[in-house]
């Protein structure tokens, strides 16, 4: 009997551990969890064991309204060109351009895009609240050299039918953009990819600069930085202006990419940021990088040096053959030999 009991806890502490787990998934994640073909729990138990109502297994979501879209369109293009008006100043945008809205209704679309007015407030992003969050570490630190902190933000991109949303890791001191995802839902996993891919084509910063959003609080973000020992920095309070590279960065995107090719489709609007993204980064001359390229900057300040057009540079470590790692970049991409 005393081994009985003795199983009975260690059930018990196991399938609390569990729940606590699940509990940081998001519902998209949870539902993948449910096995439909399972004989044994029917979907109602297999429901309440990943903490969901079992009626969300048939739930289709209503798509976006024509005019919502509308909306959002004309939100995230005024955002673009005034991203310090609140709900107030949008709500009075859209009801100068004909458009008969509520304060309540602007509020709800502006969240679902993920637009903040840029000024301090009190809860600005909403983590997840089983997710740690990380303390700000970048005050008074003067940003001298690539890897040096890299920084991530999420935009909506408007698209003819619907839209989606758009994550980005750039170098702070070159403005190089090492990474980029397009997604049509704010699930942490695009964002988890774009940290994977930067990780492996370029040298790990030493700082890692976010929002508190649930995406970079999520546990997988955050074990890829901790693993590579980065260290992890959220914006907070009175830290209006934090991700201020990235908000330019979005503000190029948008007025030399997006609203001048009205992408019809989330395939079309990836070909055309590819292009766009390679022109940035090799092509476009910045003021405040003395009319040089972000690769320019990226690439002299890493020791990186041109040989026929390409770029090398020696990393730490050595290869197989006992001979130090080389990588190539060319055209923004790293690629090691």
């Amino acid at each position: 009997m005393e081994k009985l009991y003795k199983s009975i806890g260690e059930l018990k502490v196991e399938n609390d551990w569990l729940k606590k787990k699940i509990a940081t998934f998001g519902l998209t994640e949870r539902k993948m969890l449910i096995d439909k073909q399972n004989k044994h729990f029917s979907l109602r138990k297999q429901s309440d064991l990943v903490g969901i109502n079992w009626s969300t297994l048939y739930y289709k979501p209503a798509g976006i309204s024509q005019r919502d879209l509308e909306l959002m369109n004309l939100l995230d293009e005024q955002y673009t060109k005034t991203p310090f008006y609140g709900v107030r100043k949008m709500t009075r945008f859209l009801r100068s351009k004909g458009h008969q809205v509520g304060r309540d209704h602007v509020r709800t679309l502006l969240r679902k895009m993920g637009l903040f007015a840029v000024f301090t407030k009190q809860n600005l992003s909403k983590p997840h609240p089983e997710h740690r969050i990380y303390p700000y570490l970048l005050k008074d630190v003067e940003i001298v050299s690539p890897n040096q902190v890299w920084s991530a933000d999420i935009t909506y991109i408007r698209l003819a039918v619907g839209f989606a949303y758009l994550m980005a890791i750039i170098d702070w001191f070159s403005r190089y953009v090492l990474s980029w995802r397009l997604s049509n839902t704010l699930d942490s996993g695009f964002c988890v990819e774009a940290l994977e891919e930067a990780l492996a084509r370029y040298c790990a910063p030493a700082i890692f600069n976010s929002d508190k959003g649930s995406q970079f609080t999520s546990d997988e973000f955050i074990r890829i930085l901790t693993g590579k020992g980065i260290s992890i920095s959220m914006d907070g309070k009175g830290r209006a202006h934090d991700n201020i590279f990235v908000e330019r960065l979005w503000r190029s995107v948008k007025y030399e990419c997006i609203y001048l090719n009205g992408y019809q489709n989330i395939p079309e609007a990836r070909d055309g940021l590819t292009q766009y993204f390679e022109f940035y980064n090799t092509e476009r001359f910045h003021q405040a990088l003395n009319y040089k390229t972000p690769l320019q900057v990226y690439a002299t300040d890493n020791n990186i040096y041109s040989e026929n057009g390409r770029y090398q540079t020696i990393t730490t470590g050595a290869n197989a053959s006992g001979r130090p790692n080389v990588c190539d970049l060319q055209n923004g991409i790293l690629v090691e030999n």
